[in-house]
């Protein structure tokens, strides 16, 4: 076990496709020994052999074993003491998002303190085109769907191309704004929280009354958010 362990160990820190012998030398284990063992990962899909090279890389089964254990973690658990965080720091309500297909759906929030406040629900869709989380999802790679996008408030961006103007410009500045866009009544701001390789895990927003959260507001509280997103990721 503790051998095949150290191949996974040393395909996953080489970074690219290495040979038998390479694999030999970084773990110190004779060269057949590795055959062997490398024959049996990729009968179980723990490593892929490259017939036209004779190589080796991690094979397809570490991604879902990955995927499942990351699945497992309490996302909610791990992120509420953030979330707390930025609203003590914001006094706004704080949304943390998990991303869908063509969606994005809320699964917790610390509500504001204030008398005044914008109401989160656990389980509410953000609309993609209209919301600042919806924005960071199409931002890292999510899809809007089929047909005219409708328009909430005068300030809704229905016009795809333009929608896909700002689309870059979030994914450029690495956050987004929403100023009246869903509610007339409502702004927000959201940033992604990624793992080590790049995917989006979860969005951190923080929303309120639009009389309270102007741009410049908004835009201070990026540092923070994004540090919080960090904390979060930090766990997967």
């Amino acid at each position: 076990m503790q051998r095949a362990i150290a191949v996974l160990d040393a395909l996953a820190e080489g970074g690219a496709e290495l040979g038998t012998n390479e694999i030999a030398r970084r773990t110190g284990i004779n060269a057949s020994t590795i055959s062997r063992l490398l024959s049996t990962l990729t009968e179980s899909r723990l490593v892929q052999h490259l017939p036209a090279t004779g190589r080796y890389r991690l094979g397809v089964r570490i991604l879902q074993l990955a995927s499942a254990a990351r699945s497992n973690l309490d996302l909610r658990a791990v992120s509420r003491p953030v979330l707390e965080e930025l609203a003590g720091l914001s006094g706004e309500t704080v949304t943390l998002s998990l991303p869908g297909e063509q969606d994005v759906l809320t699964v917790d929030f610390v509500q504001s303190s204030q008398s005044v406040r914008s109401v989160a629900e656990i389980g509410r869709n953000s609309i993609a085109h209209a919301t600042a989380t919806g924005k960071v999802f199409l931002a890292c790679g999510g899809h809007l769907p089929e047909g005219d996008l409708p328009a909430f408030t005068q300030a809704t961006i229905t016009n795809r191309k333009v929608l896909s103007g700002a689309i870059a410009e979030v994914a450029r500045q690495g956050y987004a704004l929403a100023v009246r866009e869903r509610d007339n009544d409502l702004s927000a701001v959201a940033v992604p929280v990624l793992d080590r390789t790049e995917q989006l895990i979860a969005i951190l927003g923080v929303q309120g009354p639009a009389t309270r959260l102007s741009v410049e507001t908004m835009t201070a509280l990026v540092p923070a958010l994004r540090q919080g997103a960090a904390s979060i990721a930090a766990a997967f």
